[in-house]
């Protein structure tokens, strides 16, 4: 095994926490965006179930550029071997993005059927696409990819497509969109807190057999077994299992749970990828490994420097954003709301403090 720092190994940890905080934040926008067409069933509807993540899912993205950024700056081998091998299913990934976020913008503008059902099309395949894809893409970094002794990707896109990697995108989607659901239970009230209820209660059990059939596969291919790896799947599989037993009686707490089955699935699938970066299926000796793809020692202390100062500030803002849009919603919320400017003034009038609502977020502006 080759050697390596202790920064990198504690950047390596970082990238990984940054990848998790993505997927549990940005898992349940993706659940939402899957489920906003289905579940809502008039204007107002929808416009509440977009108003539960319209103050916060942009937010939640700034962890994927985090993430990319960090390493791109840490580990620049590893960046320009996953972006260059990755490049078209990045970019389907990308486009999906862009395309469910102008969704989210223009929902709203135009009083039109038509131009509504549109963008709720883009809203659900924007988020079902990049849900599915994140999954196949860590399933190709564990699994291993044609990589030569240049670190260089020498398959196609269609390399990236297997069952074991397609059976990762499938558990991935199982769990983002079960977290979705289960985030619109504790969000929402009404008529379309029932009808969520019901689809988180079909949606957990298949989360909980794909991750699991997913974890067993990866444990299994492992020679020798990482002891580590194995147990962290094994909770991930309990985690999603308590969350799909607890959720009749509290949405919170099988949020909870689904949160720390996400923490745990991609901690078993860190834990197995380390101490490499990107394992070859053309041969182990061209594995990348920390050092290997890793920026000088003076690279990493100056960028442990800057994170200690700045994370826990943007943390504590993410933080309080999310508490002051605390409160549940619902259809009657909307009745006579034309932005979400309108929203707060509506609480206010009603004695409330206008928690819970989205006016900041410009998201999904109402129309008359």
């Amino acid at each position: 095994m080759e050697d390596f720092t202790t920064l990198q190994v504690v950047w390596f940890v970082l990238i990984s926490v940054l990848w998790i905080g993505y997927f549990i934040l940005e898992g349940f926008d993706f659940g939402v965006g899957i489920l906003m067409k289905a579940l809502g069933r008039d204007e107002n509807e929808k416009r509440a179930i977009l108003h539960t993540i319209g103050p916060v899912w942009d937010g939640n993205e700034v962890w994927l550029l985090v993430a990319g950024g960090a390493t791109f700056a840490a580990f620049p081998e590893w960046y320009s071997t996953l972006f260059s091998g990755f490049y078209l299913a990045l970019f389907v990934i990308l486009v999906a993005l862009i395309v469910r976020n102008v969704g989210f913008e223009f929902w709203g503008k135009r009083d039109s059927k038509a131009w509504r059902n549109g963008w709720e099309w883009c809203i659900l395949l924007g988020s079902a696409v990049p849900a599915l894809l994140w999954g196949v893409a860590w399933a190709n970094i564990i699994g291993g990819t044609p990589i030569n002794a240049e670190a260089e990707y020498t398959g196609n896109f269609f390399d990236l497509l297997s069952a074991y990697t397609l059976l990762g995108g499938l558990a991935t989607l199982a769990i983002f969109f079960a977290h979705g659901a289960i985030f619109l239970e504790m969000r929402t009230d009404g008529v379309v807190n029932q009808r969520v209820r019901s689809v988180a209660a079909k949606a957990m059990p298949v989360a909980v057999v794909i991750p699991a059939a997913f974890l067993v596969w990866t444990v299994a291919a492992q020679d020798p077994v990482e002891p580590v790896s194995a147990v962290l799947a094994g909770l991930a599989v309990l985690a999603l299992l308590a969350a799909t037993l607890v959720n009749a009686r509290s949405a919170t707490r099988a949020f909870v749970a689904t949160t720390l089955g996400i923490v745990t699935f991609f901690s078993a699938i860190f834990v197995d990828l380390f101490p490499n970066t990107m394992v070859s299926s053309t041969s182990s000796a061209f594995d990348m490994t920390l050092n290997f793809s890793s920026s000088s020692d003076y690279t990493l202390t100056v960028m442990t420097v800057v994170a200690a100062l700045l994370v826990p500030v943007v943390l504590a803002y993410q933080a309080w954003t999310y508490w002051v849009f605390r409160r549940r919603l619902s259809a009657e919320d909307f009745g006579d709301v034309k932005t979400p400017l309108d929203l707060l003034d509506e609480r206010k009038r009603e004695g409330g403090d206008g928690k819970g609502t989205d006016p900041g977020s410009g998201q999904q502006p109402a129309s008359p």
